[in-house]
């Protein structure tokens, strides 16, 4: 038995039928090589839903996460970036926007070495692969080497690692930057607001949105937002997804893409040494990455990390949970550990009072308890939370966001996200990376006892 956020205890029974049900999401959305996000709303494979898919799925299949990392992997292009969207050719056109012949990126990507075979979008998501690639061999080693997934993974890896801290260290300062803010995964966070007010959006008639067919207009990103997301996608696109022509329009530096990398960095090491690399390279890169992410996105006074806005090189002083990613580090300063973690338990984000942790300031002028990333709490976010204070052995405070990821998802049939002051369930159900943490949860859970 385990303590509920109350101070009574989960019974095996309802753990068993949280883990059923989890099971259950993950089977009824897995596609014959990879697993959607959920039927309705997003019916394509989503890079860094696929890397938190495969941490779960590891726990039900080993071989079928791997086979999750290797259908997202074939689709990446000849300059190493993993694309955001890896779309099924079964699926119409008009079930999702932007669709592939928007991006157009066997074509309008075809000097940066698109694949020909695979249509895809052209921006990135944040780099939990390799993270995910480390975890999935650990479930089961021995089909790992039989099928020899980590020294067929292990050089795309590095190649998408290559990609971020060569074509996309726009700032020359050691970190990689984002160009669209559908990149860092938040993508309709307050942090985006001002610099996206510098770009003026597209015509309305010239797109129509698919996600409103699927969910409420008050949880979802406003029409003017939107129009500037896709006049941004388009320049990126008819730049023939140059990074160095996206760099005026919209290029910032984001703590959890950069925290998530440190992290990937940190899994590389130990995969290459499974594979007879070196070792020694990736873990002088976390380092470097980790003192980078000190320097360029350490804030003193908010207590947090912030998102630099390479247009005008200065900080975008905007509270998010990408703020507390780097807790994620393991070679984070002890001194800022503890100011991260007084952070997140403070009146911003109340970790140890709300039952998931908000994607916002509680307190900013710009929170919204129910608009995408503008407020409403995540699992994945949650989940990485609660790998970080584990990370620097702030056991109370993980179990406690461990606890609360466990009762909301089963309380609310595995929501997208929900509201943080209520704990309602909003966006999609029976979502997957949703039921994929939730499955990671209950069995590392189990192997602590």
């Amino acid at each position: 038995m385990t303590a509920l956020l109350d101070g009574t205890a989960r019974t095996d029974a309802a753990d068993l039928t949280l883990r059923r049900g989890a099971a259950r999401v993950l089977l009824d959305n897995w596609v014959g090589t990879g697993t959607v996000p959920s039927r309705t709303l997003y019916p394509h494979q989503w890079s860094w839903d696929s890397a938190f898919i495969a941490i779960g799925l590891r726990h039900l299949s080993a071989r079928r996460a791997q086979r999750e990392l290797e259908s997202l992997f074939a689709a990446q292009w000849g300059d190493g970036r993993v694309p955001h969207i890896v779309f099924n050719s079964s699926v119409p056109n008009d079930a999702y926007f932007p669709s592939p012949d928007f991006w157009r990126s066997s074509t309008a990507g075809a000097a940066a070495g698109a694949p020909a075979a695979h249509e895809t979008s052209g921006i990135v998501q944040p780099p939990v692969h390799a993270l995910a690639a480390w975890l999935t061999h650990e479930a089961d080693p021995g089909e790992s080497r039989r099928r020899g997934f980590l020294p067929r993974l292990y050089p795309r890896l590095v190649a998408w690692h290559d990609y971020l801290l060569t074509a996309r260290d726009l700032g020359r300062g050691g970190l990689a930057a984002v160009v669209h803010p559908w990149e860092p995964g938040m993508d309709n966070s307050p942090c985006w607001d001002a610099p996206l007010a510098r770009v003026t959006p597209a015509a309305p008639d010239s797109f129509r949105r698919a996600d409103l067919d699927h969910g409420h207009p008050a949880d979802r990103p406003t029409d003017l937002d939107y129009g500037r997301y896709v006049r941004l996608a388009v320049a990126y696109r008819d730049s023939g997804y140059d990074d160095r022509a996206a760099r005026p329009h919209f290029a910032l530096e984001d703590p959890c893409v950069n925290a998530l990398l440190i992290a990937s960095e940190t899994a590389l090491a130990k995969i290459a040494t499974q594979v007879g690399e070196d070792a020694a390279s990736h873990t002088k890169r976390a380092a470097r990455l980790t003192e980078a992410l000190v320097t360029r996105l350490w804030d003193d006074e908010a207590g947090m990390f912030l998102a630099r806005d390479l247009t005008t090189d200065t900080l975008v002083r905007e509270h998010s949970v990408a703020g507390l990613a780097p807790l994620l580090a393991p070679g984070l300063p002890a001194d800022i550990v503890e100011r991260l973690t007084a952070t997140l338990t403070g009146p911003r984000f109340r970790a140890d009072s709300t039952d998931l942790v908000p994607s916002y300031d509680l307190t900013g002028p710009a929170f919204d308890p129910t608009r995408y990333w503008r407020g409403p709490a995540w699992f994945n976010t949650a989940w990485l939370l609660e790998r970080g204070l584990r990370t620097h052995d702030r056991r109370a405070h993980a179990d406690r966001i461990r606890r609360a990821i466990l009762e909301t998802a089963g309380a609310t049939q595995f929501a997208e996200y929900v509201d943080p002051t209520t704990g309602e369930g909003r966006g999609a159900r029976a979502f997957s990376w949703t039921a994929a943490l939730t499955l990671d949860l209950l069995t590392t859970q189990e192997a602590r006892r």
